[in-house]
């Protein structure tokens, strides 16, 4: 039986593929010190599990295919706060961010289409960008150049007849990476100088660390048919389960295409949009004190990283998240290491393998992606595995 060639074309996730190894060592006893995933631990707003215990109806029925108004006019409030001014049908929601670039790229590729994006980058855009029939153009970044991209020079050189989209995250994952209002800018104008969509994964606005500015490209007003909005409850309100996003758009037509695959789905988890309406009405003093703990966590991270020899890494300005590269000649079969040969005291610790990060042949083999999601107690003790697991693996 055959499979297609579009789904050939895309790879397992490099923050989940080692899964099964992980299962296996803790059936061995060995605790996993998890810094592959973006699943914080931060308490998730407890007005989202009231607004669920307060649910009384006698049938859970489906949900409007656009999302319940509710959660629509609290996305609405969210971006006024933001100087962003929304109609009500600028907005879908989504199952979660995923879903909101799934749609996208269907609504905007055909076969041998070009998107230009940043490596390293998410890995399942590739996923999304493949499963349209797409291939991604990527932007060369560097640590030494704190991954900046953002200019004419790398940017406009890709630009080719296939190409339909600049996709940008920002504050960036995998690399903490934030945008300038200048350079979001300029980005802005390069996709409407050239006709293309910009498409701006905006899910870690909230997380910008070292007094930086908090810019959204939702305030370009005279973007009205390029820019693309991907928004998230997932990381905003550490309610990753939730599944709850949200794709934005003051284009009418792309968001008339998005609704024609929002109505094959039927309707976004009823439930879930209900607790997340709930999340858009907590205090502004509830991302102070999260930026402020993650901040924490960031600087514990690169501290902990620039005391392994050899581990080469850049501060990251927002997300939470970093990129390094290791003194290993691979980081997977390093990952494999870790999960079956390596143990201190019982303990372990998975991060992201980079190659995954990358479109560019050969690139990342020796890097990781690191989240920085647990808390400094836990994040020591895992950097201090990472610095002995070097160490015994380069030795063997």
């Amino acid at each position: 039986m055959k499979l297609s060639k579009k789904i050939d074309l895309c790879e397992l996730s490099p923050i989940r593929k080692f899964y099964p190894y992980v299962v296996a060592a803790e059936r061995r006893g060995v605790k996993i010190h998890a810094l592959n995933i973006g699943q914080p631990d931060v308490q998730t707003p407890s007005v989202y599990f009231d607004a669920l215990a307060a649910f009384r109806q006698n049938v859970l029925e489906y949900a409007p295919s656009p999302g319940i108004p509710e959660l629509i006019e609290a996305i609405r409030g969210y971006y006024l706060r933001l100087n962003v001014a929304l109609d009500p049908a600028d907005i879908l929601v989504t199952t979660g961010g995923s879903e909101a670039l799934l749609m996208t790229m269907l609504c905007i590729l055909d076969e041998g289409s070009e998107v230009i994006v940043p490596e390293p980058f998410y890995p399942n855009y590739n996923t999304f960008i493949r499963a349209a029939g797409g291939a991604i153009c990527p932007v060369h970044t560097k640590p030494e150049d704190g991954y900046r991209y953002a200019t004419r020079e790398q940017i406009e050189p890709l630009i080719n007849e296939k190409t339909r989209a600049i996709l940008v995250t920002n504050p960036g994952n995998p690399t903490g990476t934030v945008l300038t209002a200048q350079e979001l800018r300029l980005l802005a104008d390069i996709a409407k100088e050239h006709d293309l969509y910009f498409i701006c994964d905006e899910v870690y606005r909230e997380f910008i660390y070292d007094g930086g500015e908090k810019n959204t490209a939702g305030c370009f007003d005279d973007l009205k048919e390029q820019l693309i909005l991907i928004d998230s409850v997932s990381k905003r309100f550490s309610a990753c389960g939730a599944r709850i996003g949200a794709l934005i758009s003051r284009n009418r037509a792309f968001l008339e295409a998005a609704t024609k695959i929002a109505q094959a789905r039927l309707s976004v988890a009823t439930l879930d949009q209900i607790g997340a309406a709930a999340l858009y009405g907590v205090e502004p003093t509830y991302f102070e004190a999260t930026r402020q703990e993650y901040q924490h966590r960031r600087d514990v991270c690169y501290r902990k990283l620039k005391e392994i020899p050899g581990v080469v890494t850049t501060e990251p300005k927002g997300a939470f998240y970093t990129m390094a590269k290791l003194p290993v000649d691979s980081a997977e079969d390093f990952q494999m290491f870790l999960l079956n040969e390596f143990e201190d005291n019982g303990e372990t610790v998975t991060f992201a393998p980079g190659s995954g990060f990358y479109a560019t042949p050969g690139a990342g083999k020796s890097e990781i992606r690191i989240a920085y999601v647990r808390c400094a107690e836990e994040l020591e003790r895992a950097l201090d595995l990472l610095k002995l697991a070097i160490e015994k693996y380069n030795n063997r």
